[in-house]
């Protein structure tokens, strides 16, 4: 991936995760963090004073208008907490199961479905300008936005200045803020709606300045391309746009789900090794049916005892939005949960407490059942249900350690 869209913030999908998944952004209006979060509202701060005065004549010098960079910066400031966020990002390291256990979550599929069904005619004639699917376009959708719900409410002008100011990635930031004010410039938004991220990724497919202004469209042609508002075509053709350029073909689908003959030689699997003999090879789809024609590669991302993918061409184009393969995975199995295909037909191995996501479920129902709130029983291991183990482990007398097992499961009883 290069740094056209969102590399500089997140490895590994986290972003992903996060934009998507409801795992720390608060509904529309909420960002990434409560909006009552004092880091991220505007604090003196003598530096970044100095910096936009600088920053002010190089702006000019870039083809900005004075009067559209005063607008621009007349209510920005400089945010601590977008500071704080930058520095302190941990790498998610959840097994690709958890992932999708919230990327494809029945409640995200059902929202799917009822968003893909309300936009179909819209997703069907983008699909008919650029080529991409309409169950692509909405999973990405989700991905990013929870269809729109999660969009991000911090300014951006004040989080890009803020992280060009901080200086840890400045060349980088200071590129989105200029192509947030050739936004201003251009009257595609006004600067109070001029929001995002803490990191500047703005709108339903959260898209940072430099990569809207490379791809962002205008699909009704009203003379301003807004991916910001309550109504999702300007987002949604937009990503569809973002794809095409990046190659997506047309009728070719991103991969599917399938199994491997007794046997099989998994040292064929990898994105480095693409053939299309995998048919005679004895590898089937999952759901039955002949294999898609053209060459494609096996991944196994859970390894070899875990569900396994034959991935095509337009699956490197996901990850030109992210490039992260539990992300590509998590797009294309959603996409196909959003046409009425079921779960994974493969099973996971125990995680790496011996536990099976149904005895994780399960682990967390006994833990509600006794009161000790673990959260929704979803199989995902978060803070909640550590902070539950923990308050069960001490009320017992055991070595408060916070981690699940077999035994404690057991110990929990039915």
């Amino acid at each position: 991936m290069t740094l056209s869209r969102r590399s500089l913030m997140w490895s590994g999908g986290a972003l992903a995760l996060l934009a998507g998944c409801g795992g720390g952004m608060a509904p529309m209006g909420g960002g990434m963090a409560p909006v009552d979060d004092p880091g991220l509202r505007p604090q003196p701060n003598a530096g970044w004073d100095a910096w936009v005065a600088g920053f002010r004549g190089r702006a000019q010098q870039a083809g900005i208008s004075p009067g559209t960079f005063d607008a621009g910066f007349r209510a920005a400031g400089f945010l601590p907490g977008v500071v704080d966020r930058d520095r302190n990002q941990t790498e998610f390291t959840r097994t690709l199961e958890d992932y999708l256990a919230i990327t494809a979550s029945e409640t995200k599929v059902r929202e799917g479905r009822a968003k893909l069904g309300q936009y179909l005619a819209l997703l069907q004639e983008i699909e008919g300008r650029y080529g991409v699917p309409p169950q692509v376009v909405a999973a990405v959708w989700g991905m990013e936005s929870n269809y729109g719900s999660r969009r991000g409410d911090i300014p951006v002008l004040s989080a890009t200045s803020t992280l060009a100011y901080d200086g840890r990635r400045g060349a980088f930031f200071e590129a989105q803020a200029l192509s947030a004010l050739r936004i201003l410039e251009r009257g595609d938004v006004t600067p109070a709606r001029l929001v995002g991220s803490w990191a500047g990724a703005m709108g339903h497919t959260q898209f940072i300045p430099t990569t809207y202004q490379d791809f962002a469209v205008d699909f009704r042609g009203d003379g301003r391309r807004d991916i910001w508002s309550e109504d999702p075509t300007d987002g949604l053709a937009s990503t569809a746009n973002y794809l095409a350029k990046s190659g997506w073909r047309r009728g070719e689908p991103w991969g599917l789900e399938v199994v491997l003959p007794a046997g099989f030689d998994t040292g064929l699997a990898g994105r480095g090794s693409t053939r299309g003999d995998w048919a005679a090879l004895g590898v089937r789809a999952a759901s039955g049916g002949a294999l898609p024609g053209g060459a494609s590669s096996l991944i196994l991302p859970a390894g070899p005892t875990g569900p396994a993918f034959l991935v095509y061409r337009n699956f490197g184009v996901i990850l030109r939005y992210n490039n992260a393969e539990k992300y590509g995975i998590g797009v294309g199995h959603l996409s196909d949960r959003l046409l009425g295909a079921g779960p994974l037909r493969g099973s996971f191995p125990p995680d790496r407490f011996g536990l099976t996501l149904e005895e994780r479920k399960a682990l967390q129902a006994r833990l509600n059942a006794g009161g000790f709130e673990a959260g929704t029983p979803d199989g995902v291991l978060g803070s909640r249900t550590t902070a539950a183990i923990e308050a069960y482990q001490a009320q017992a007398g055991l070595a408060v350690t916070g981690e699940p097992s077999p035994a404690l499961l057991a110990r929990l009883g039915g």
